[in-house]
């Protein structure tokens, strides 16, 4: 199946290809286009064109057009969620589990569509504003460049081309070169929902080549950017005034206080931390638990990952599958090693299996080691012990990181306590770090990134204010 790129509503047939393979077998799945700089800069100029029509769209018709995007995907559910498991090796129950939200998410976006916010400035508030009306209204920025990860291929360009559409912006994707099959599909969906040809470009490719042309191009006015802090740092160093969102890295913490009931959260915490082999963002990556409930809870979590099933993404009963690539795999093994080299003990897992690594925990984990400090990105989670209640929130905020955090207790103080103190963009009381609902506000601090996504707060990312004041003297 050769692919094309989408530029001004038209399938283009690029002047290169790329095989793209299975992750889980290494069967060749597609043959992807290779964008240039010519190719990148029409997809921007044709995007140009469509500034004006984008903003004078009513708003009604933006969000027809959104809520007709979800009735489509959502006609199209099982397709989407084989072309998810199938690129990226999602087991297929879980990329079931992505296009249900991603749905949601347009419907969200359609919804806010209809509520741009528009403010009444009360002038005579200040001498000098008597006799005055004013009110600000909410005005596309621009042009917007989606730069999405391979871990969301529906779900993460939804949260990016559904504010980007709601709010009246024309928008370039470019989505992770492992996983253009669910872009591509989606442009098409957008297509049939009736967005204006050109409002929409997909161009997939290098990095280097597409992600550098957007970034400096002058026309952009807006960069949205999923992936690692080392590209986003980059991203923002090149991006001058324009207006950027990063949603980065984490090694997000769990921590477990000492009068919590162990059998009520072990399922939960072994989601959090092995769902997609761990290539999640918030995924559970770092356990702070109790030390008289270490042993308990390490016992239960290795009994739980004893019924975990291993295998085919396109198998029902998979819950656990290959990491996204090779090199993704003998990275993930290095560091596990390395932990091992250095003291730290294997409880359950460690072992590869073709393209798997099996559910990994350890413990006796230093916290300067790879494993803890770094994001691992794979399914690995650390257990470390703590005494006191500052102590467990110090070891949490002992990060580079900040995206979210969860805190299990039931005590108030210690949940207040631990809202206040750490250092992260979301708190999660009684809940997993990994908890995500596609209209909250979602983002972090330190080098988890800076902006926020969710429908509403990603609008506010991609619209200007602008004042408008009547003199009534």
């Amino acid at each position: 199946m050769r692919k094309k790129l989408f530029i001004g509503g038209e399938w283009v047939e690029a002047s290169h290809v790329q095989d793209l393979y299975s992750p889980f077998d290494g069967q060749k799945i597609a043959e992807i286009p290779l964008a240039t700089i010519q190719e990148v800069d029409a997809a921007i100029d044709t995007a140009k064109k469509n500034k004006k029509v984008m903003k004078k769209m009513p708003a009604h018709e933006r969000a027809d057009i959104l809520d007709n995007v979800a009735r489509l995907i959502a006609q199209n559910r099982e397709e989407c969620a084989r072309i998810i498991a199938t690129e990226a090796a999602k087991p297929i129950q879980t990329a079931r589990g992505e296009v249900a939200r991603t749905i949601m998410t347009y419907k969200f976006a359609s919804e806010e569509a209809r509520r741009l916010p528009t403010e009444v400035v009360n002038m005579d508030a200040a001498p000098g504003g008597e006799n005055r009306t004013s009110y600000t209204r909410r005005e596309p920025t621009g042009i917007v460049a989606a730069i999405t990860p391979f871990n969301f291929p529906m779900n993460l360009v939804a949260h990016k081309l559904g504010p980007a559409i709601a709010s009246g912006n024309p928008v370039v994707l470019k989505p992770a070169s492992q996983t253009p099959l669910s872009a591509y599909f989606i442009a098409d969906i957008f297509d049939k929902a009736g967005l204006p040809k050109g409002a929409l470009n997909v161009v997939t490719g290098k990095g280097s080549t597409i992600g550098d042309a957007l970034v400096t191009d002058e026309r952009i006015g807006v960069i949205t950017f999923t992936g690692s802090p080392e590209v986003g740092i980059g991203i923002r160093n090149k991006a001058g005034l324009k207006k950027v969102t990063l949603e980065l890295g984490s090694n997000s913490a769990v921590i477990i206080d000492k009068d919590v009931d162990i059998d009520g959260m072990v399922e939960r915490l072994v989601q959090g931390a092995f769902a997609f082999q761990g290539q999640v963002c918030i995924s559970v990556q770092r356990i702070y638990v109790h030390e008289s409930k270490k042993r308990e809870l390490l016992k239960k979590m290795k009994e739980t990952l004893k019924k975990w099933v291993i295998g085919d993404p396109l198998d029902d009963a998979t819950q656990l599958s290959a990491l996204i690539s090779e090199s993704e795999k003998n990275r993930v093994l290095s560091w596990i090693q390395e932990a091992v080299d250095q003291g730290a003990r294997i409880v359950t897992g460690g072992e590869e299996e073709g393209m798997i690594i099996k559910p990994t925990v350890l413990e006796n984990v230093d916290s300067s080691m790879k494993v803890s400090c770094g994001e691992v990105f794979g399914p690995v989670v650390i257990v470390d012990t703590f005494d006191d209640w500052q102590q467990a929130i110090d070891l949490v905020n002992d990060s580079d990181y900040g995206l979210q955090a969860g805190v299990y207790t039931n005590n108030m103080k210690h949940a207040f306590t631990a809202s206040e103190e750490l250092e992260v963009g979301g708190v999660m009381i009684n809940d997993f770090p990994t908890f995500r609902v596609d209209h909250m506000p979602y983002g972090g601090v330190k080098q988890s990134g800076t902006g926020r996504e969710g429908i509403k707060y990603a609008i506010e990312e991609m619209t200007e204010i602008k004042l408008v004041c009547f003199n009534h003297n």
